[in-house]
């Protein structure tokens, strides 16, 4: 069900392991990254600089692509970048290009399809690893049509199932990559995340048979099982829970706007389906992101500051994603834009008091 989900095939391997999100980081850097390799990082946000990081810790020789803050990277851009490299490096291709598919932090979605396509005619050796933590089963990815040969994601977010599992794939060119390091007896650069101790265990649940390297996180495999049944088996199909995404994001969209709170995506084409970052206005008060939060708090609704470090006190983030969004006829996104719509209120009204109790 999960390659359901991606669009890949029986030949694209699904690692399942206990961990974050941010586990699958990991697993790019040990199984793909060796000392001195070349990365390119499409960055248009705070994870994709959290990726660049973490694949230097394994040795990558990192170059950064960074979109304006709540901008995203172009086609053309992407094309310059490899060009540009080729033009004035050491003669060696990137070996990873890192996309982000949407930044959490900045609620951007980069448009995975185009790029991975000039990936593929400029650097067509380069592998395109999609980082899909915030995108999953809430925008459309189709792995095997777009050319992507590792998509990594979590349980928790479009997926629907609890934090803890950390969700990958790797396509057929990018285990070639990896059985080709092994051959050269590069170990893996590291232990838990190892896909020489993972792949067996991942092949042998794909025929139904046990086998054990560490202990599964059993209830959250149960948990995603349910989740997957419901996305890929239950009355609502795959196309129509993308759609009602995109309606919901819309939705959450125009009703920030009436308030005076815009996002922080600066094209309306880019804007997330999952999730929405705002700007809080300066009426709201120097402190008014945190005031929002409080007040949206009072009311039973959980909202995330920022976290892109120059502007974090300047903005909220709200997730509009899995059951909230297909659950119930979306009554979530209902509760949510008029909870916000109240709080907004509070909060511009305490300001506009304290003013007055001044003059």
């Amino acid at each position: 069900m999960t390659r359901e989900v991606v669009h890949t095939t029986a030949g694209s391997a699904v690692f399942l392991l206990a961990g974050s999100g941010t586990l699958g980081w990991d697993q790019v850097g040990a199984n793909l990254v060796e000392p001195g390799d070349r990365v390119l990082v499409v960055q248009t946000g705070y994870f994709g600089e959290g990726f660049r990081e973490c694949l230097e810790t394994y040795g990558a020789r990192t170059t950064t692509l960074a979109a304006p803050l709540g901008g995203t990277v172009s086609p053309a851009e992407l094309e310059a970048g490899l060009l540009s490299a080729r033009r004035k490096g050491d003669g060696r291709a990137y070996k990873l290009v890192t996309i982000t598919h949407v930044d959490t932090s900045t609620g951007v979605r980069a448009d995975a399809r185009a790029l991975a396509e000039v990936v593929r005619r400029v650097s067509p050796g380069t592998l395109v690893v999609l980082d899909a933590v915030c995108s999953l089963a809430s925008e459309e990815l189709r792995m095997d049509d777009w050319g992507v040969d590792v998509v990594l994601s979590a349980s928790q977010k479009g997926l629907g199932a609890p934090p803890g599992l950390s969700v990958l794939l790797a396509g057929e060119r990018a285990l070639a990559v990896w059985e080709g390091r092994k051959a050269r007896g590069v170990k893996s650069g590291g232990f838990y995340s190892s896909w020489e101790k993972w792949l067996p265990v991942m092949r042998a649940y794909d025929t139904n048979t046990p086998a054990y390297f560490g202990t599964p996180a059993v209830s959250l495999v149960r948990a995603y099982h349910a989740s997957l049944a419901e996305i890929t088996r239950g009355s609502i199909s795959l196309p129509a829970r993308l759609a009602l995404h995109a309606t919901a994001s819309k939705r959450v969209s125009a009703a920030a706007a009436r308030l005076g709170l815009h996002p922080l995506c600066t094209d309306p084409r880019a804007q997330a389906y999952g999730m929405t970052a705002l700007w809080v206005p300066e009426s709201l008060g120097p402190t008014g992101a945190g005031a929002l939060l409080a007040a949206m708090s009072r009311k039973g609704v959980v909202l995330a500051g920022g976290l892109v470090a120059a502007v974090k006190g300047r903005y909220v983030r709200i997730g509009h994603m899995g059951w909230s969004v297909v659950g119930e006829g979306g009554k979530d996104v209902d509760l949510v834009i008029k909870a916000l719509g109240e709080a907004v209120g509070e909060v511009r009204e305490a300001v506009e008091g304290k003013g007055l109790a001044r003059l």
